[in-house]
């Protein structure tokens, strides 16, 4: 395209950008051009010696209801950069409000293809995507004249009212103040990541900071569990989308989306939302592989952004942290699972590991491991038992095997943790292999438990219509005493909130950190008071049995298995077909270098125009015109492999396995255009693939059975020997749809087998955060059973058991005769045990016999803390900061002095210690709470 002046980049270019925002330029009640701003005459002269002297010209102003101007737009022509208009625009701004006494109004400055936007205000310039409409500056406006001081403002305790919440919603709120406008939280899974989201949303709508939000999740399942927390603690705020909505709305406040569905939206031609349509984005499990996919959100709205993730921050990806302007491994606020199980109560349930090896998992199926008896058996069913030879690792990929499954299930309904009544398990997930092992497994528990009627067990994965909704299978599972256990491919891997979880199943090798912990968090959860279902009236750990050596993986590989990145499958097959192009021109095939070059212009055609990376391109795009086409030499295909290949990675949405089909179509294209020895090799090989490929498709769905003669003739009729570019051209167009179809076929390769397995390996293994609490758990134990063993002889003890008054001559008598015993339970060694540093020695020895209740020093400094951080909740992060290191320093020592306030530990958050922090009357109310804590705890 050749370079266009100011005038045609207005009138081709930034006059549609507008109108596509909702401005007609041909309006004057609407848009204003070449407004004129009145700047005064130059020192020394009285009158105008021209018209237009004494004035500027803004080359467009978008006017208000009152026709003030909201905002104004510099425009530079194409070849310009945008750049050069930032101040001249600032200016105009700057003048109109000087003139009128009135607002700033917004900055914008363009070339056409770059559009900068400019909050002169609150921040520095930054590149958006498109103009905002009319509602959307009067948003802007309104949130930046009304904004209230975010550290004055309460935080709603009723929704978050935990100290680490506290300090994470203050974290990002000082990050806010200081004109970041991103923050990434790393919360262990279940220790409410949600909650903490909507108090802090709760706390900028108030304040004016933000009024339209996205929430961003990538399941439905999460999407409306996202919904819910909204509509309790956010009554008010009008939410899309309600039940049964699929069109966008623009009314409302809350937006709840899937990352799919909301790239759909923005990469519509159509698309309704500008990208000034948001304040905020909360992007949920934000982590690298969500920003391959889908950066395009993230890139066009023009908004504060948040990252939630549950990943320990330590097996966060690098690049994450990068992503939301966050130091290397230092996120703006971080909450591990270890500090939550630790905390006195617990915020989280810890947990026990059995692990599980079977036999045929251990050493494989083989002949010389399979009875004799089973071996007859196979010989019955036309198997021949020499034949067979399968590693372990190869289980539910190139052979199941029924009595290994079923020798899972028993495992599990032996080992479970159990309801009230003992017999059946507690609400339970298995994590399988692939949808067909999470249907075998369906079905061993219904051979082995028929007596459930086949409720016990149920599928739940994420492309079952039936899961979804109120009376669904997944609402069945987390509201209803049946199912009891969920088996999953993925669906359940993360995100969904079951409190009443007390046994994970891991039924397949996991070899993703993320995805490890994320699996791990399903069970965390601690049950509320409020809302205890009959199912699951305790719980105080949940089981992981691992079936695959998970743990020990992960103990040896601690950032578990790092995929190499590699090209977007639609830039290979562009690149392909270039590829393609040179040879069909070194071959001087004049019609195939047109059929060649029409795919590539088919290619380039389906781009998406409204995601950031073509809109960035635009200059690039716009020089494939007819001319481009009509010469290709080989400056011009550099330019497609090096300019505008990349660009198809933003073909998201589309069919991939038909293109990986047709990329293997094009492969043994060009190796039999070919001529050599190498060329017949590949044909070979590539050939071989496709016949597999074609193979596994099932005639048994409907659309597959309809292409049956082509498939026949590909498997069975040398096709693919005989094809000529037209037939080649016909199995593209005919076979590669069908590609989804391929994982719902039985592979013929794998084999299926009913052999009996057995345990080999069953132990609890330790690993986790709770096991340096061992020694004391043993001392505990020791001192238990020798009371337990005493009380039936000892008469005091008996005297207690049936709550009768005890003297203090015979709490004396009792502690001589208990200090007797190994392991010396005197009463400051029970004080030290059980944390109850002024508990008496009567009220420990009760709490032991189980008949009265104990709270232990450390849980009374928990409280005492987490209610005064409750109460001060507009403190700074650094100031809970120094609050929490204050508790852990009370919980450790015991003792505190003024001393200790401005020495170490105290002093690496202010060089003054304590009164470096707070105002005096903040220092009083500390002191009063650590005398409180330490004389009466």
């Amino acid at each position: 395209m050749s370079k266009i002046n100011e005038a045609k980049t207005r009138q081709e270019i930034i006059d549609k950008r507008l109108g596509k925002a909702g401005w007609n330029v041909e309006n004057p009640a609407q848009v204003t051009a070449e407004l004129d701003i009145w700047i005064g005459l130059p020192e020394g002269i009285e009158k105008p010696e021209h018209e237009h002297q004494g004035f500027q010209y803004a080359d467009y102003a978008l006017l208000g209801d009152d026709g003030y101007p909201l905002a104004i737009v510099e425009a530079k022509k194409t070849s310009k950069d945008a750049r050069i208009g930032q101040e001249q625009a600032r200016q105009y701004a700057y003048n109109i409000q000087k003139n009128s006494g009135k607002d700033m109004p917004l900055v914008y400055y363009t070339n056409g293809h770059d559009i900068y936007f400019w909050d002169t205000e609150k921040y520095p310039p930054r590149k958006v995507y498109g103009f905002p409409t009319k509602k959307d500056l009067e948003r802007m406006l309104f949130l930046r004249k009304n904004e209230k001081p975010l550290s004055q403002e309460l935080i709603n305790r009723d929704i978050s009212g935990r100290p680490y919440q506290i300090e994470a919603i203050r974290s990002v709120f000082e990050n806010l103040d200081k004109g970041k406008r991103k923050a990434l939280l790393v919360m262990a899974t279940g220790t409410g990541k949600t909650r903490t989201c909507v108090a802090m949303l709760d706390v900028l709508m108030r304040t004016n900071r933000v009024q339209k939000v996205l929430f961003l999740v990538d399941r439905i399942a999460l999407r409306n569990q996202a919904l819910d927390a909204f509509k309790e603690f956010l009554p008010n705020a009008p939410i899309w989308p309600k039940i049964g909505e699929h069109d966008i709305a623009t009314d409302r406040r809350v937006y709840a989306a899937t990352y799919p569905t909301m790239l759909n939206i923005i990469e519509d031609d159509n698309c309704p939302l500008s990208p000034h349509f948001f304040d905020m984005i909360v992007a949920d499990e934000s982590h690298r592989s969500i920003y391959n996919v889908y950066k395009n959100i993230f890139d066009y709205f023009d908004t504060i952004q948040l990252g939630l993730t549950a990943t320990p921050k330590d097996a966060v990806e690098h690049n994450t942290f990068g992503l939301f302007d966050c130091e290397d491994g230092i996120p703006t606020y971080a909450y591990s699972y270890e500090e939550a199980i630790n905390n006195k109560p617990p915020y989280l349930s810890d947990y026990e590991v059995l692990r599980i090896r079977t036999k045929f998992q251990k050493e494989g199926i083989r002949k010389d491991n399979i009875s004799l008896g089973e071996q007859q058996k196979l010989l019955a069913d036309g198997k021949e038992p020499s034949e067979i030879n399968f590693e372990g690792t190869d289980l539910e990929k190139k052979v199941t095997n029924k009595g290994t499954n079923a020798l899972i299930v028993q495992e599990f309904m032996e080992e479970c943790i159990k309801d009230d009544g003992g017999t059946l398990p507690g609400k339970s997930i298995f994590f399988a292999m692939t949808m067909k092992h999470a249907r075998r497994l369906q079905e061993v528990f219904d051979d082995l438990y028929p007596e459930h009627k086949g409720n016990i067990a149920k599928v739940i994965v994420s492309d079952d219509a039936r899961v979804y909704g109120k009376g669904g299978l997944l609402d069945q599972f987390i509201n209803k005493d049946f199912p009891r256990v969920a088996i999953s491919v993925d669906m359940l891997d993360t995100g969904i909130d079951v409190r009443e979880l007390v046994n994970l199943v891991f039924a397949k090798p996991i070899f993703s950190y993320t995805k490890f912990w994320q699996m791990i968090g399903r069970g965390t959860r601690l049950l509320e008071e409020n809302k205890i279902k009959p199912w699951c009236k305790e719980k105080d750990k949940f089981l992981i049995m691992d079936c695959w050596e998970n743990f020990e993986y992960f103990q040896m590989n601690p950032t578990g298995k790092v995929d190499k990145p590699s090209k977007p499958i639609p830039v290979r097959l562009f690149e392909t077909k270039l590829e393609k192009l040179n040879v069909a021109e070194a071959k001087n095939d004049i019609a195939l270098v047109q059929k060649t070059i029409k795919k590539l212009q088919e290619d380039i055609a389906k781009l998406p125009p409204n995601n950031v990376v073509i809109l960035d391109a635009k200059s690039k795009i716009e020089k494939l015109d007819a001319t481009f086409w009509q010469k290709l030499n080989e400056d011009r295909k550099l330019f497609l492999e090096k300019e505008i290949a990349p660009l198809m990675r933003t073909r998201t949405g589309e069919d991939f396995k038909a293109m990986s089909f047709e990329l293997k179509v094009l492969h043994y294209s060009i190796a039999k255009l070919g001529s050599s020895d190498d060329e017949e090799k590949k044909t070979n090989a590539f050939q071989e693939v496709i016949i597999e490929m074609v193979s596994d498709l099932p005639l048994s769905v409907n659309v597959v059975a309809k292409e049956k003669d082509l498939i026949e003739d590909v498997l069975h009729n040398n096709y693919l020997a005989k094809a000529n570019e037209e037939d080649l051209e016909v199995l593209i167009q005919r076979i590669a749809p069908l590609m989804k179809y391929r994982e719902e076929g039985i592979k013929p390769d794998q084999a299926t087998l009913d052999l009996r397995d057995i345990t080999k390996e069953k132990e609890y293994i330790k690993f986790g955060p709770a096991h340096e609490r061992l020694t004391i758990q043993k001392y505990r134990e020791k001192v238990e059973a020798l009371i337990k063993q005493l009380e039936e002889d000892n008469d005091i003890l008996r005297k207690i058991k049936k709550g009768e008054e005890i003297t203090q001559e015979e709490i004396e008598e009792l502690a001589d005769t208990l200090a007797k015993y190994e392991p010396y339970p005197t009463e400051e060694n029970l004080q030290k045990a059980y944390d109850a540093r002024k508990v008496r020695f009567l009220d420990l020895i009760k709490y032991i016999m189980g008949i009265s209740g104990l709270v232990t020093f450390s849980e009374k400094v928990f409280e005492s803390f987490s209610e005064f951080i409750a109460e001060h909740n507009t403190l700074t992060a650094k100031q809970i900061q120094f609050l929490q290191t204050l508790q852990t320093f009370i919980i450790e020592n015991g003792e505190l002095t003024k001393k200790d306030l401005v020495r170490e530990p105290f002093t690496k958050l202010h060089a003054k210690g304590f009164l470096g922090l707070f105002p005096q009357v903040m220092q009083q109310e500390i002191l009063q709470l650590t005398n409180r804590i330490l004389h009466h705890a």
